[in-house]
């Protein structure tokens, strides 16, 4: 039976929060767990989780791919959902995961992208055009699959605990979503399923300094993991692993996802 534990990782987010919360509490198939990961708030945050139910897990040491480790690690489910306090999901999105994972066993993580909500029209178009699906193409190249989109991802909780070890969570600038894509094995398999719909906010666009240094962040990221694993070595052991997981499906007549 598949159950699902959605982590919102949140740094003086309390407003934000409240919004996801919100839209997780209208989902019409709910979370079996809400866990949110206060980062060192000095705001709200403990608070509005508790209002809504959420489960909180303290993780003082600042930063993103620490805050979603701990809350990972505290996770009770079989699946564990990924959020950031700024997603909204739609309301079948939680239904979606369960039902994708339910219905693949092959399946160790699923992603997808999102739409940007706030913000003027260029914003959002160039959140969505060039951020987000820059972000996926090129990742995709370097990676050899499809990588995870942090605001938007789910996998299995044996998933995380088999590649728990290999994740640099001690890296200041390592970025949770490209680290768990870096961290799993050439055999994994990880769908993109497009109706996997949330909102996320137009912010990050907000400093193009921040947005600079997250990108320098990235290569540091690759160069880390091709130093542990060469890219041709990658491109070779996914192929493989793309190749032995639609073997597996048929075996198990699973209809396998574009």
């Amino acid at each position: 039976m598949i159950t699902l534990t959605v982590v919102v990782p949140s740094l003086n987010d309390a407003q934000m929060l409240r919004h996801c919360l919100a839209a997780l509490a209208a989902q019409t198939r709910p979370a079996d767990e809400v866990l949110v990961v206060d980062n060192g708030s000095v705001d709200d945050t403990v608070r509005v989780a508790r209002e809504w139910g959420a489960r909180v897990v303290s993780e003082p040491r600042r930063g993103v791919l620490r805050a979603t480790a701990a809350g990972f690690d505290a996770a009770r489910c079989t699946v564990i959902g990924r959020l950031d306090a700024d997603s909204r999901p739609a309301p079948d999105w939680a239904a979606r995961v369960v039902q994708r994972f339910a219905d693949d066993p092959t399946l160790d993580a699923l992603t997808s992208n999102g739409h940007f909500y706030g913000g003027g029209p260029i914003r959002r178009f160039v959140g969505r055009h060039l951020y987000i699906r820059g972000y996926l193409f090129i990742f995709r190249a370097v990676l050899a699959r499809m990588p995870l989109f942090g605001s938007n991802l789910a996998l299995r909780r044996a998933t995380w605990q088999e590649i728990r070890p290999r994740v640099h969570v001690e890296d200041p600038r390592a970025h949770d979503d490209l680290e768990i894509s870096l961290a799993l094995g050439p055999d994994a398999g990880v769908d993109y399923d497009p109706g996997l719909r949330v909102g996320v906010s137009v912010r990050p666009l907000y400093s193009w300094r921040a947005f600079l240094r997250r990108a320098a962040w990235a290569f540091h990221q690759i160069a880390v993991h091709l130093r542990e694993v060469s890219w041709p070595r990658r491109v070779i052991g996914c192929a493989r692993g793309r190749r032995d997981r639609r073997r597996r499906q048929r075996m198990l007549g699973v209809r396998a996802e574009a």
